[in-house]
């Protein structure tokens, strides 16, 4: 299945003092990514449920969110009934991987399973049918700015793979050192949503930098398509 490629900055990279400035200067974005960190399953804390009623609030753009958290069958409702969009979670937390997207997709959310760098992407594969996205980090969970992981594009290949012989095809989304120098190479190996943080919001422009990400994007995608 073809998808259009979309850009997801994370308020991660956001100035939290003027979040709602800050959401509307990405109001073209595809979506707004947003990690949710415990403090346990990565060493950094975050967004809580009430970031994500306040986004919601000052934006129309869909909520991606992003929880990174040791316990997420506790706190997921918390966030669906504050209006994320998409719940992505991690398949290294999740005791009971079905039930949990499931609970996510009866919820009327869509559902994603997040794979560590060091998770192979087999984990998923008996899930895949019930998956609207998969998440691959291509760096390792709990700070911006850090580096893209080269394996990331093995690992895309692998992914791809598997997605063309189980036939399902859900979104697939990389996070983590995204910017103008790498998208094209990860969109030409099937990722159709990328999460961008500091390359967003660190731009002189960032409408402008979400609109040259999408295109370059967006072009790698139709090429790899046709190859």
């Amino acid at each position: 299945m073809a998808h259009d490629a979309r850009i997801a900055p994370s308020i991660l990279s956001a100035d939290m003092a003027h979040l709602a400035r800050d959401l509307e200067r990405i109001s073209g974005a595809d979506l707004i990514h947003i990690d949710v960190m415990d403090g346990h399953f990565t060493g950094n804390l975050t967004f809580g449920a009430g970031i994500v009623a306040a986004c919601k609030r000052s934006t129309d753009v869909p909520l991606d969110v992003h929880m990174m958290v040791t316990n997420p069958d506790e706190t997921i409702d918390w966030y669906l009934d504050a209006g994320a969009d998409i719940v992505t979670v991690h398949a290294e937390a999740s005791t009971h991987l079905h039930r949990t997207v499931m609970h996510i997709k009866d919820s009327g959310a869509q559902a994603g399973v997040v794979l560590n760098p060091a998770t192979p992407v087999s984990v998923v594969e008996d899930i895949l049918p019930e998956l609207d996205m998969v998440l691959i980090m291509s760096v390792n969970p709990g700070f911006g700015g850090q580096s893209f992981i080269e394996g990331t594009y093995a690992k895309l290949e692998r992914l791809n793979s598997l997605c063309d012989a189980s036939g399902y095809h859900p979104s697939i989304e990389v996070d983590g050192g995204i910017s103008s120098k790498n998208i094209e190479r990860v969109a030409a190996l099937g990722a159709d949503t990328f999460v961008a943080g500091s390359a967003v919001f660190g731009a002189d422009d960032p409408a402008a930098e979400i609109e040259l990400l999408r295109s370059l994007a967006q072009s790698a995608m139709r090429s790899g398509a046709a190859r």
